[in-house]
């Protein structure tokens, strides 16, 4: 931890902080062009911004391949967009925290004819307390980190063929709770005592440093990939904590949130600005580009995460 300070003190610019702050006021950007007949994929599409984001692509004339855990929700969410906007709705089931459903869900992906002009990362999570999957991994960090990394490595040969795509992350402000950078040797909360802001952060900074690296991978294939904070909007993260949680939720965090059309809006903006069509490895806040904090610029430590990812990652089977 002393060595982390150090690391990153001098670094970090109270000029970043009013950055953000006013970046907080500000309006998305919006795009009025139609974005017919195009591909979009949106990882948990039943609720919050993942369902605003599907409702805004299929009123612009997108077809949907949602990505969900509910088969109740995606039936309906499914019946109701393509009825009311007449496009092409499918659904894949799928717990994005279980390497075995991320790499179903990869393979499923790469077999698709049609090219995915838009994939968006949008399912997360928040947990008060540590969880692990089925097979032992964290669920924050399986998630936020290890899901949309294996799922966008496996669509490399996809990607090589299609020569376009946009890959837009669901990030989050809430990267900067991981003020002094990763714990490399405890990425899975094992030893530290877990608190979910922490850990949440963690696992959206890692995201931000996979971006980095993705970004070069992809820039041969005219493929972009980006993150954005999507405002403080109401949502059901964090539905499953406990009752302090849901109370502070409901009548402090919903109250001062502003509801998930806007940040669709944005994630329309970024997804299908002619604008942006060149434009990757940019974090924005809703449409609004800004400078990342510190540890999320360490591409000393976007390096010694990717090896100790591809060692974690083998030691499940998993070769990418």
């Amino acid at each position: 931890m002393i060595a982390a300070v150090k690391k990153y003190w001098t670094k970090y610019k109270w000029s970043n902080i009013y950055a953000m702050i006013k970046n907080m006021k500000r309006l998305p950007e919006r795009n009025p062009e139609l974005f017919r007949n195009k591909l979009v994929v949106i990882t948990g599409a039943t609720s919050g911004i993942g369902y605003y984001t599907a409702r805004k692509y299929a009123s612009m004339g997108a077809h949907i391949l949602m990505i969900n855990r509910n088969p109740n929700k995606s039936a309906l969410v499914r019946k109701e967009i393509a009825e009311e906007f007449m496009v092409t709705v499918e659904y894949i089931l799928a717990d994005l925290s279980l390497i075995t459903d991320i790499q179903r869900v990869g393979q499923q992906l790469l077999s698709l004819e049609k090219p995915i002009d838009v994939l968006i990362h949008n399912a997360g999570v928040h947990l008060q307390s540590r969880q692990e999957n089925p097979f032992g991994l964290e669920v924050n960090f399986a998630v936020h980190y290890l899901c949309p990394l294996i799922i966008n490595k496996m669509l490399i040969p996809k990607y090589q063929r299609d020569r376009t795509g946009r890959i837009l992350l669901v990030n989050s402000e809430g990267y900067r709770f991981a003020v002094w950078g990763l714990d490399l040797e405890d990425l899975e909360w094992k030893r530290r005592r877990y608190t979910g802001n922490r850990a949440y952060g963690a696992g959206k900074l890692a995201q931000l440093l996979f971006m980095h690296i993705l970004s070069r991978e992809l820039a041969p294939y005219q493929v972009t990939i980006n993150a954005m904070h999507p405002g403080m909007v109401r949502t059901e993260s964090g539905k499953d904590n406990g009752k302090w949680y849901q109370w502070y939720k409901k009548n402090f965090i919903d109250k001062l949130s502003a509801s998930p059309e806007r940040s669709a809006k944005a994630l329309y903006y970024l997804g299908t600005s002619p604008e942006l069509s060149q434009t990757t490895d940019v974090f924005f806040h809703l449409t609004t580009e800004e400078e990342l904090a510190p540890p999320a610029l360490d591409l000393e430590a976007t390096e010694a995460l990717s090896k100790k990812t591809i060692s974690l990652l083998n030691k499940e089977g998993i070769v990418l």
